[in-house]
């Protein structure tokens, strides 16, 4: 095993500082992070959610509580950003009100939670803002609530780029089809930073009309994600348990950069110190014979008829990770994809994989609440490039951090969820 020494978790002082809103178990975060910003402060409600966050940023301060009541002073009062200027606010609120997926309506009180965004944001006056939702939130009725919202910031000083634009994940190599707006805004004193330009291309080009994008590489197919991982069927400890020491196989240069082995130039992240033959956030799932033979005889890139699960295509790409409801909806989990060569579904680190999760975030150890992070996030290599343009308005150079942290207490992914709700002073409803 690894030995490593304790480190003070304080940032560093010369990168720009960023908080983070509904930060989920911090795709965001993570993203911003490998672009050079030092998240200080996260605020989020599902203490399960809270603890994954603290395992993975030990240097982040989380705050766990709904933003309906969090002030911005209490952000920089419980965190180490104090009087300091905030170069931007990032938030990927919850989306299930505007979701295509199901009833769309307007009354949803989680819809209501975007303007308490640009409450918090106005109390903390950032240089920038990034807002990133569902595609629904611009189309029918739910587009006056994002008109709204765009007409309070101007009154309030921000600009905002009202040609707002939907990126999908593909075209900044993360092998999923995942489509999702991003709002920017920025104050009035600085310039509105520009929208990422595509660093790869999707494995079908045949569709590509608006654009030439054919000098770009190809982005990384679903077994250049995946290929190298451990079969986890050939490891019965894992019908029990989330994490196993095991051997890989030869990593694609997507893999090798998620398994440290690799890194890519434009990494600023902090480094963690992590075991790389650690297989975590494995636990199988135990299917049926009769499954099993279903799974098999899908074709991959079509549906399997009963479940209607998608097999996935080795030379494609992931269909979109869904999280499924919440704790107070139901608790439903999405549908997860089916492996392309193995007849079971994916784990949660497959799915961590195909969201470009780097091997040494971890997530809470069971499936449900794992896919839920997952699916629930923001990509990080897609945040990255949105925040890597913020970074050129700003006009610093990013800075590789020289120090290493170590992950959180193992522990905090093991908690369900009264405990998680007891650790931070939550009453469980």
């Amino acid at each position: 095993m690894i030995s490593t020494q304790h480190l003070e978790l304080k940032p560093l002082s010369k990168r720009p500082i960023a908080v983070d809103l509904f930060a989920g178990a911090g795709g965001m975060t993570l993203g911003f992070e490998q672009a050079g910003f030092d998240v200080l402060a996260a605020v989020e409600i599902d203490p399960i959610h809270c603890a994954v966050h603290e395992y993975n940023f030990p240097f982040c301060s989380v705050l766990c509580k709904s933003v309906e009541d969090t002030t911005g002073k209490e952000i920089r009062d419980r965190s180490h950003i104090g009087n300091k200027e905030i170069d931007v606010v990032i938030s990927g609120s919850p989306c299930q009100g505007f979701s295509l997926m199901g009833k769309r309506v307007l009354d949803d009180p989680r819809n209501s939670l975007v303007f308490h965004f640009h409450r918090l944001v106005l109390e903390l006056q950032p240089k920038f803002f990034v807002m990133e939702n569902v595609k629904g939130i611009t189309v029918g009725e739910h587009k006056r609530i994002l008109k709204a919202l765009i007409d309070e910031f101007k009154i309030q000083g921000y600009q905002v780029e009202e040609n707002y634009q939907i990126l999908n994940a593909t075209y900044y190599g993360v092998p999923q089809a995942r489509e999702r707006l991003f709002l920017l805004g920025a104050r009035e004193d600085v310039e509105l930073p520009k929208y990422p330009q595509p660093i790869t291309k999707p494995v079908n080009t045949n569709r590509l009309k608006a654009k030439d994008l054919s000098n770009l590489p190809i982005c990384p197919t679903v077994w250049e994600a995946i290929g190298d991982l451990p079969e986890v069927e050939q490891y019965s400890d894992l019908l029990t348990k989330d994490s196993i020491i095991a051997e890989y196989g030869k990593a694609s240069n997507y893999a090798a950069i998620l398994r440290n082995i690799n890194s890519l130039a434009d990494d600023y992240s902090y480094d963690r110190l992590f075991d790389s033959r650690l297989l975590s956030s494995s636990l199988r799932t135990k299917h049926s014979q009769a499954t099993i033979e279903r799974f098999a005889a899908t074709v991959p890139g079509e549906r399997e008829p009963v479940s209607r699960f998608y097999k996935l295509h080795p030379a494609g790409v992931c269909n979109t990770l869904r999280a499924g409801t919440d704790k107070y909806r139901g608790s439903f989990t999405s549908p997860r994809p089916i492996h392309p060569f193995t007849s079971r579904c994916i784990t949660v680190r497959e799915a961590a994989r195909l969201h470009s999760y780097p091997d040494w975030f971890r997530f809470h150890i069971t499936k449900w609440h794992g896919f839920r992070q997952v699916g629930n996030s923001v990509p990080p290599l897609l945040a990255k490039a949105v925040a890597a343009e913020i970074i050129h308005k700003l006009n610093i150079s990013p800075i590789k951090p020289s120090i290493s942290y170590e992950l959180g207490a193992e522990k905090l992914l093991q908690l369900n969820i009264s405990q998680a709700a007891q650790k931070y002073g939550l009453v469980d409803s």
